[in-house]
Parts: structure tokens; C-alpha cells; sequence
């Protein structure tokens, strides 16, 4: 008992120094779970958009690939007849083979895309029909110089082609695929370098 009934004081300090000391509680403290689901379904959100990306780019590639084989058959087939050089003329007799033989090997491939190579998207044969070249040839015709603006010009579009093929076949994981590209590839590389040969022997 305390004289007068009064009570023991103490000071500030020592209230400090007894009283539990609160813990310190971070921003995220608790919500751990939380945070941690929510980033991992931001990692798969960013996956699975990256997948649905290259799969779609895939078809369309293709569909590319096979609009410009066929243009550049076309474009090959009607400059048979003006081609004056012989060297030429047989070079790109081999190349509309090559091209005959490369439009029908595609076929299966495309099929196993879900796409017909004989249905491709409009948009993206109006943008392979080599129309630019088409009106560039004829220029040449008229100006007497089609051999030299021919081989030039179709040197430069197989190699797009083969550059297109390199493009898909790093991308693909069919097999089918795969070998129809390594294929056409060894079978347009020669023919492209002697259409270069032919614009630098003769430009």
C-alpha cells in the first residue's frame, strides 16, 4: 500500500521501455499469396499472347510463301516468249520446273495448316502478285532492255523466296514442313545465284 492512497508514477520512458513494441507491417505483408498469383498469371497471360502470336504469323507466312511461288511462276511463264538470250531462256525454263515442282510440294504442308493453296487469303495475293514487277518488265520491253531487267528482278524475288523459306523454317516445328523448305531451298539456291551470275555478266 501507498501512503494516501497514492499511486506509484513513473515516467514516460519506462512506460515506453515496458509497453509491447508494435511490429512493423510492410505494404505486401499478408497479401504474399496474393502478389505471387497475380504475377504468375501475368507471366502465363504473356506467354500464351507470345504463343497465339507466332501461331498466328505462321499461317500467314506461309500463305505468303505460297502467293508468291505461284505469282512468280506466272511472272516467269509469260517472260518465256521475250527473253532473247538463249542462256536465259533456259535458265528460266529450269526455274518454272523448279517453281512447277515447288507449288505442288507445298500442297500437303498447307493442308496440314488448315490452309488450300488454291483458296488463299485475297489480301495477301494482292500484295504477292508482283504487280510492280509486272509494269517494270514491260518497261524493259518496250526499252529493249528486258534480258538484263529480268534476270536483275528475278534474282531479287527468289531470293526474297528463299529468305521467306529461312524465315519459316526457323520458326516451324513440323517436320513436314521443315523438309518441303530445305527442298525448295536446294533447289532454287543455284538457280537464283545464276540469274545474279547473268545480271553481272551482262548488266
Amino acid at each position: 500500500m501507498y501512503p494516501n492512497n497514492q499511486q506509484p508514477t513513473y515516467s514516460i520512458d519506462y512506460l515506453n521501455q515496458i509497453a509491447p513494441t508494435p511490429q512493423k507491417r510492410s505494404l505486401f505483408s499478408g497479401k504474399r499469396p496474393l502478389v505471387m498469383g497475380l504475377s504468375a498469371a501475368l507471366i502465363v497471360a504473356i506467354v500464351i499472347m507470345i504463343i497465339g502470336k507466332t501461331v498466328g504469323q505462321q499461317p500467314n507466312s506461309l500463305q505468303q510463301l505460297a502467293a508468291r511461288l505461284q505469282s512468280t511462276q506466272t511472272i516467269a511463264d509469260n517472260a518465256q516468249p521475250n527473253i532473247q538470250s538463249s542462256q536465259l531462256r533456259t535458265l528460266n525454263s529450269s526455274l518454272r520446273l523448279t517453281l512447277t515442282n515447288t507449288n505442288r510440294d507445298i500442297t500437303a504442308p498447307l493442308k496440314s495448316s488448315g490452309i488450300t493453296a488454291t483458296n488463299l487469303d485475297k489480301k495477301i495475293v494482292t500484295a504477292e502478285s508482283g504487280a510492280d514487277l509486272v509494269a517494270k518488265l514491260e518497261d524493259a520491253r518496250l526499252n529493249a532492255v528486258y534480258d538484263r531487267t529480268y534476270a536483275r528482278e528475278m534474282a531479287y524475288r527468289v531470293d526474297t523466296i528463299i529468305l521467306l523459306m529461312k524465315d519459316i523454317y526457323g520458326k516451324t516445328h513440323s517436320t513436314e514442313l521443315k523438309n518441303f523448305l530445305q527442298t525448295s531451298y536446294q533447289n532454287l539456291g543455284p538457280i537464283q545465284q545464276q540469274f545474279a551470275d547473268f545480271n553481272a555478266a551482262n548488266g
